[in-house]
């Protein structure tokens, strides 16, 4: 966390939080007294270096606040009086986010696992196995042998032997029916037909009641970058999101400059979402997922990755001058 402050008529801090930073350097593109500067984005996304992606000079920062309002990631933060300046009604606002429908979820977790930043936690309740299956148990110690075989292939670890530690004779087969599916893999495969089991849950089907899997989604905005990979893979449409820009990407190649691809991996690297893979020796966009943030670009080592904005998100800009200079974000 690094951050410029001064006190007059008002108190005004302008503070960065590496944590939410992607160093994508919009913020030191449309600075207008070239106070913010872009670090060695590439070796500190790869963990080789410790250092904010922003490097801010305090004597060049006039605290206008432009480079918080432009940051779709809310790494930047202008506060005036010790307040956001980013909950004032006369300020810009974007206008994107990610939205989940409780109502249609399914707790299915598909988007948890996609999540490229972790912003998504799916905390699911289960229904018991027992509650889900039925049948009926028979164990006889006397004919165990103590071999654990149906321990040891018992799919659902429901098994334990109990025996005396000097003689080895069993004294309890007990089945854990939490757990036990009544598959009859340990029936089948005791020697010595210690272990009898009935599946009913056929039969029982009507009395079973119907399953039901309740929980709750947790969406982490702080780390949401809003790439959609939650949406694109939720399978009931559960999901919406709307991305800070709209536009394209190109990978634009010359005689005297192509992408180097396996050889590089630098856009790989640095991209918060999972959008670009080397295929066949050349970076692969897939737009679905590109929020057109454009750290690929700023590391890009061949300068072949475009980025074409088409729209921005961001509305109430009432400053003739800041709309000019934002509009620079679409050129």
């Amino acid at each position: 966390m690094i951050s410029v402050a001064r006190k007059g008529k008002e108190v005004r801090e302008l503070s960065h939080d590496n944590d939410k930073c992607v160093g994508c350097g919009i913020c030191s593109d449309l600075c207008p007294t070239s106070a913010l500067k872009l670090g060695p984005v590439l070796p500190i996304a790869r963990g080789i270096l410790k250092k904010d992606f922003i490097n801010m000079n305090e004597q060049n920062c006039v605290l206008c606040g432009l480079c918080s309002f432009a940051c779709p990631f809310n790494a930047l933060d202008l506060k005036i009086d010790g307040v956001s300046a980013k909950t004032f009604q006369n300020y810009p606002k974007w206008d994107y986010g990610t939205k989940i429908n409780d109502e249609e979820c399914i707790y299915c977790g598909r988007c948890e696992l996609y999540c490229p930043r972790d912003a998504l936690f799916v905390n699911r309740e289960l229904p018991k196995v027992e509650n889900l299956v039925r049948g009926h148990i028979e164990t006889n110690e006397d004919k165990c042998i103590n071999c654990r075989i149906c321990k040891e292939l018992c799919p659902s670890n429901a098994i334990e032997i109990k025996a005396d530690k000097r003689s080895l004779e069993v004294s309890e087969i007990s089945i854990d029916k939490s757990k036990c599916v009544y598959c009859k893999v340990c029936q089948k495969v005791c020697p010595e037909n210690a272990i009898r089991i009935i599946c009913t849950t056929c039969m029982d089907q009507e009395e079973i009641a119907p399953v039901k899997i309740d929980g709750y989604v947790m969406l982490d905005e702080s780390q949401c970058v809003n790439c959609s990979w939650c949406e694109k893979t939720c399978p009931v449409n559960a999901i919406s999101t709307i991305k800070p820009f709209e536009g394209e990407i190109l990978l634009s190649e010359s005689e005297d400059s192509a992408c180097k691809g396996d050889g590089c991996h630098a856009c790989t690297d640095v991209c918060p979402c999972n959008a670009v893979k080397i295929i066949d020796n050349k970076a692969v966009f897939n737009l679905d997922c590109c929020i057109l943030c454009g750290a690929c670009k700023k590391v890009c080592p061949q300068h072949v990755i475009e980025i074409n904005r088409k729209t921005i998100r961001l509305n109430n800009i009432k400053s003739n001058s800041w709309n000019k200079i934002l509009k620079e974000l679409t050129v």
